[in-house]
C-alpha cells in the first residue's frame, strides 16, 4: 500500500525537487525558449506581411499588365484598321488610274479610228475625184472628136459665163 498512498517525506522531497526544476527551468531556460518562440513568432508575422505585400503586389502588376495588354490590343486594331484602310485607298487609287486611263486610250483609240476614217475619206474622194476627171476626159475626147462640136460647146460655155 505504500505505493498507493505516498509518505510525508517522499511528498515533500518530491515538491522541493518540483521547485528547485521549476527554479531551474525559471532562470536558465524560460527565457532563452520564450525568446526564441517570441523571435519565430515575430517572423512568422513579418513573413505573413510580407507574402500580403508580394500577393498586393501581384494584383497591382496584374492590374498592370491587363491594361497594358489593353492599350497593345487597341494600338494594334488601331493598326490594323489603319493598314486595311491605306489598303482600300490604294485599290481604289489603283482603280480609278485604270479607269482614267482606259478612258485615254479609248479616246485614242477613238481618236486614231476617225483620223483613219477621214483619211480614208479623203482618198476616196481623191480617187473619186481622179475617176470623174479620167472619165470626164474620156467622154470630153469622143464628144469633142469633131469641130463643130467643139465649137457649139465653146460657145455654149462663153454664153454661160457671160450670164453669170
Amino acid at each position: 500500500m505504500d505505493l498507493v498512498s505516498p509518505s510525508f517525506g517522499l511528498l515533500f522531497w518530491t515538491g522541493i525537487t518540483f521547485c528547485l526544476l521549476l527554479l531551474v527551468l525559471a532562470k536558465f531556460v524560460w527565457k532563452p525558449v520564450l525568446s526564441a518562440v517570441n523571435a519565430r513568432s515575430q517572423k512568422i508575422d513579418e513573413a505573413l506581411l510580407e507574402a500580403e505585400k508580394a500577393r498586393q503586389e501581384m494584383k497591382t502588376l496584374q492590374a498592370e499588365n491587363e491594361r497594358i495588354l489593353k492599350e497593345a490590343r487597341a494600338e494594334r486594331d488601331a493598326i490594323l484598321k489603319e493598314a486595311k484602310e491605306v489598303g482600300l485607298k490604294m485599290i481604289e487609287e489603283s482603280r480609278d488610274k485604270a479607269k482614267t486611263e482606259g478612258q485615254k486610250l479609248i479616246e485614242s483609240a477613238k481618236q486614231a479610228i476617225n483620223n483613219e476614217r477621214n483619211s480614208a475619206i479623203a482618198d476616196m474622194k481623191a480617187q473619186i475625184a481622179t475617176f470623174s476627171v479620167d472619165i470626164a476626159e474620156s467622154l470630153v475626147k469622143e464628144s469633142l472628136a469633131a469641130d463643130d462640136k467643139q465649137k457649139s460647146l465653146v460657145s455654149k460655155m462663153v454664153q454661160d459665163i457671160q450670164l453669170n
